[in-house]
């Protein structure tokens, strides 16, 4: 992997960031607000609310294999760490509570503790595929602006992510060629489905009150784990990082979403 490409890469992801407007006027209904409310607190926990680093028990194995390495890992989860925050700010906005634990997280953070780091690292980045649909759906269907401009940020960041874990999984040569690369991609999408699946069993009533639907929410869940397969088998080449701390709306942000 190109370690001081994805240095640079997380460094400068923290520059032009606007802060949404959460003290502009909450315009949305009683009865789409409580939902959408839920479902934004307990996404707070899960995206960085949590332990905001590798949890794996042999975790440090992977973080500490470079100092570059280590400062890669450091600087993703402050990202994650950001989610949080920001979405912390969108609990404060509709008053809503800061949850510290629920159900789905706890099973979520024993399996990346007890199988392992290249679990962990798998999950990860399931994670950051199947959270990219819940996002993409909750920013163009938001009944709230500045939770939309919230949606955009972290919609910035996980095109980041999800173009790094591309480099590092091609880095570590998967797929393999033939069966196994073959049996590789069937667990990758079936985990990506069982993912994608908790998360709409958690979030489908806030999708569903703000007009989203399980077709097209499978529909964002199979076009990104599609699209993410389809790199891997051209992933010759390092993974072309987004330009996104220059201008979060320009062309090459909008095809990486």
């Amino acid at each position: 992997m190109n370690h001081p490409k994805w240095i640079e890469y997380f460094s400068h992801n923290k520059q032009n960031r606007p802060e949404p407007d959460w003290n502009a006027p909450v315009n949305v209904s009683p009865g789409v607000l409580a939902p959408v409310l839920r479902s934004v607190e307990q996404f707070r926990l899960g995206d960085g609310g949590g332990p905001a680093s590798l949890i794996a028990y042999d975790a440090e194995g992977f973080r500490n294999s470079t100092a570059e390495m280590r400062s890669i890992v450091d600087l993703w989860f402050l990202e994650e760490a950001e989610h949080a925050r920001l979405l912390g700010c969108a609990v404060k906005r509709f008053g809503g509570r800061i949850i510290t634990s629920h159900w789905s997280f706890t099973a979520f953070c024993v399996c990346r503790r007890v199988l392992g780091v290249k679990f962990e690292l798998q999950v990860l980045t399931l994670t950051e595929l199947v959270s990219t649909a819940y996002y993409r759906m909750l920013r163009d269907h938001s009944p709230d602006g500045p939770l939309a401009a919230m949606c955009e940020l972290i919609l910035r960041d996980e095109a980041g992510h999800v173009a790094f874990q591309r480099e590092r999984i091609a880095a570590a040569g998967n797929p393999k060629p033939g069966l196994r690369g073959l049996l590789w991609r069937m667990q990758f999408m079936l985990l990506g489905y069982a993912a994608g699946t908790m998360l709409w069993v958690n979030h489908a009533p806030c999708l569903k009150v703000i007009g989203g639907t399980r077709m097209e929410f499978y529909s964002e869940i199979t076009r990104q784990l599609t699209r993410f397969i389809r790199s891997l088998r051209t992933a010759t080449k390092p993974a072309r990082i987004p330009a996104l701390w220059a201008n979060p709306s320009n062309a090459q942000f909008q095809s990486a979403k």
